[in-house]
């Protein structure tokens, strides 16, 4: 089937971008949770996208559908569910998946506790700082939601982020704090990832200094090992909350790993965030593949780079509350499906998951977009326009303006004739640097009223299209065995960093040598 996509993707090549967008404007448009996907500028035209769609049903998109919210086992080399949708739904479920549902639930009701004065300091003071240390997983997603929404947040919190195991990082965060109205949030799935463990025994020392036995009342824990938990704790009582093992860490954003967001926002707001979550969840449940975004988009992915061989996709958020989230999907994205191997052992014979990068997107254009441009390689870019839209209009209006004239230059170029008839007189050398080649395919998402809903009916679209292309080559995308292997190769080097031991590695001994 691929040769037949193939054969496809040679025809559209052949046309130029702007004349296949041109017979599609207008009717390449996809709704879901109040977004607004168009892809009228995509090398697609009606056989080629019918010869996708029929892919898509081959490889039995749907059937993955239903197998995820069946809480069927999606995840073979760990043997489980994936359930991160749970943790989203607004009415009970059965079995595991309710499980997963209840756990957020105290996380929530601890947040209104904090914010009410219901819990308070060990000095029975309200809280006014948290600092939340995790990484990867336990950090993008707390961070992009607090980055996002942080002009909701009700005064009184001070909320700060850790994540290095650069001993500035945690002393950034902690500069200028009272340890006495300090919260300090803990979040590891396996309680054993080294950097978070690292920042977390520094920062009970900062506690206990200044509060001895009663730091543990400012220590919150999120982990699916509360044993492991218990035992670093030394018997003394801290908060502790669970992450379940079937949600994995860059699903987590849902879960009691985003304790801060909660307190630091405040329970309404994050449930808001879950509710928008929820109604993709339920336009991915309920939808067919035509008209489903997720799975539209996923083949997208799969066309772009597995026929056409785009090796890269760039996301250009015209949004200031969006600006964190293409590091966000850098590890949702390409820690999911950055592997060219399947769960059978079997390599994959097509290009897996493009190099995703990006950032915002009128701050882009005094940078990168000159490369989008007139650069010699060709990449497809994602457009989200989504800014607020209570806020001052000629601001707004020029931000409209600006993504959508970058998208048009962007596909449609600007040819030497035009520059000529633009610019008469301009010396030919000139002129000549002045084209834009064109044929840059890009996606152009929008919504009309965004707010916490849209954000978590954005952030759900983008875990389901990651599942839904990893199912098309063939990948499990919930587990990561290559950032396994670089955590077990640290663990080894460290004793020769002190001398104990020497590195097998010519390269890595001659480099250890020069730092000591």
């Amino acid at each position: 089937m691929e040769t037949d996509l193939s054969t496809h993707a040679q025809r559209v090549r052949q046309t130029s971008l702007g004349n296949v967008a041109s017979a599609r404007a207008g009717q390449s448009v996809l709704t879901a949770a109040g977004w607004r996907i168009d892809m009228a500028r995509q090398y697609l035209d009606k056989e080629s996208e019918s010869a996708l769609l029929a892919f898509g049903r081959a490889r039995s998109l749907e059937a993955a559908s239903a197998d995820l919210f069946g809480a069927a086992i999606v995840n073979p080399s760990e043997g489980r569910p994936a359930l991160h949708w749970a943790l989203r739904a607004r009415a009970p479920l059965t079995g595991e998946a309710e499980t997963v549902r209840q756990s957020v639930l105290p996380a929530l009701q601890f947040a209104r506790d904090i914010r009410s004065g219901n819990v308070t300091t060990a000095g029975g003071t309200p809280f006014t700082s948290i600092v939340h240390i995790g990484i990867g997983g336990s950090d993008f997603g707390p961070r992009l939601i607090a980055d996002a929404f942080e002009d909701l947040a009700p005064a009184g919190i001070d909320l700060r982020f850790c994540a290095n195991v650069d001993p500035l990082d945690l002393d950034r965060a902690l500069t200028g704090l009272d340890p006495a109205t300090t919260l300090v949030i803990g979040v590891s799935k396996s309680f054993g990832t080294e950097e978070t463990l690292y920042n977390l025994a520094r920062a009970r020392v900062w506690l206990e200094h200044a509060l001895g036995d009663a730091a543990a009342q400012h220590l919150a824990l999120v982990t699916a090992a509360p044993e492991k938990a218990k035992a670093w704790l030394g018997g003394r009582n801290a908060h502790l909350f669970d992450m379940p093992l079937s949600v994995g860490g860059r699903f987590s954003l849902w879960s009691t790993a985003s304790l801060a967001c909660m307190i630091y926002l405040g329970a309404d707001v994050f449930d808001r965030i879950l509710a928008g979550a929820s109604d993709m969840d339920a336009h991915t449940r309920e939808t067919p593949l035509a008209a489903n975004v997720p799975m539209r988009l996923a083949l997208l992915d799969y066309w772009n780079t597995s026929i056409l061989g785009d090796k890269m996709r760039v996301l250009l958020a015209y949004a200031n509350r969006l600006r964190l989230l293409p590091t966000y999907l850098q590890q949702m994205e390409m820690e999911s499906n950055g592997k060219s191997v399947g769960p059978d052992g079997v390599s994959i014979a097509v290009a897996t998951a493009p190099a995703l990068w990006g950032g915002e997107g009128s701050v882009g254009q005094h940078s990168y977009h000159q490369w989008l441009h007139q650069g010699s390689q060709v990449v497809p870019c994602e457009f989200i326009l989504a800014p607020d839209s209570g806020r001052d209009p000629a601001g707004l209006s020029a931000l409209t303006a600006h993504a959508l004239a970058q998208a048009e230059v962007l596909a449609n170029g600007r040819s030497l004739a035009e520059v000529k008839q633009e610019e008469p007189g301009l010396d030919d050398a000139v002129a000549r640097q002045k084209v834009h080649a064109g044929g840059r395919a890009s996606t152009f998402m929008t919504h009309a009223d965004f707010g916490p809903g849209a954000f978590g009916a954005l952030v759900a679209m983008y875990e389901h299209r990651t599942y839904f292309a990893g199912k098309l080559w063939g990948l499990n995308p919930f587990d990561q065995w290559g950032v396994e292997r670089g955590k077990t190769m640290a663990a080894r080097l460290k004793p020769a960093l002190t001398g104990e031991e020497s590195a097998d590695d010519p390269v890595t001994a001659s480099l250890i040598a020069a730092l000591r």
